[in-house]
């Protein structure tokens, strides 16, 4: 086995998993899938009162942590890398009940963090809708003429959490007039006018903004007028 001066920083005892065919050196089995070494010999787990542990893999940090916390024996689990030439961690040797009264302590937590996620969703979503409201309002004090239903649908796009739009931009979150037009010119650019079906064919974007630009102005200077667009 590689020198021990290799090994990862560790208290308390030690098994290994062997990279090749190893026997006890006490009572001749094998080959070992693990083993303590004592004075430089294998020993396999039961030579070495170490029978009764059980294995817990690597992988679930707070699992294996608590698992030896809970344990009142328990011994570190390593291999030996040889493209690294170190030994790493595998997993821990730990009592079965200690294994159990961790698990029972993870679950508690996996719960509790699950009512969290749900109260903090329902918290976003709250503020996200007071939000919505807020934009949409401004829509309507900007253009007084667009169609409440379509000022709610334009905010709810444009403020949808995660989407990067406009409505998730700090001039968004503040309801700066430029943000809030932003938004109601790309709902008018890709609703109103043949925008969508002149990039389809092939149309730079650019050029087709310049096309449809004075249909965007005049549904704009539509909806600048109160009583000028549907309330629909």
């Amino acid at each position: 086995m590689a020198p021990r001066a290799t090994l990862p920083p560790h208290t308390g005892l030690l098994a290994f998993q062997p990279l090749r065919r190893r026997h006890c050196a006490e009572c001749r089995q094998g080959p070992l899938p693990l083993l303590v070494l004592e004075d430089g010999a294998p020993r396999c787990l039961d030579c070495a009162d170490l029978a009764h542990l059980v294995f817990v893999p690597r992988g679930d940090t707070a699992l294996t942590r608590r698992a030896r916390e809970e344990s009142g024996l328990s011994a570190v689990v390593v291999r030996f890398n040889r493209r690294k030439s170190r030994y790493e961690r595998q997993g821990v040797l730990v009592e079965e009940a200690a294994l159990a009264r961790a698990e029972q302590r993870c679950l508690a937590d996996a719960e509790a963090r699950r009512q969290r996620r749900v109260r903090d969703a329902r918290r976003r979503a709250a503020q996200d809708e007071l939000f919505v409201q807020a934009f949409a309002a401004e829509i309507r004090r900007l253009f007084p003429g667009c169609p409440a239903a379509r000022a709610q649908a334009v905010a709810a796009h444009a403020a949808e959490r995660g989407s990067g739009r406009v409505g998730r931009s700090a001039a968004g979150r503040a309801l700066t007039e430029g943000a809030v037009t932003s938004a109601v010119v790309a709902s008018v650019r890709h609703l109103d006018t043949p925008y969508d079906r002149l990039l389809m064919s092939g149309v730079p974007r650019y050029e087709a903004r310049r096309r449809i630009a004075p249909m965007v102005e005049t549904v704009l200077r539509g909806w600048a007028v109160e009583g000028l667009g549907s309330t629909g």
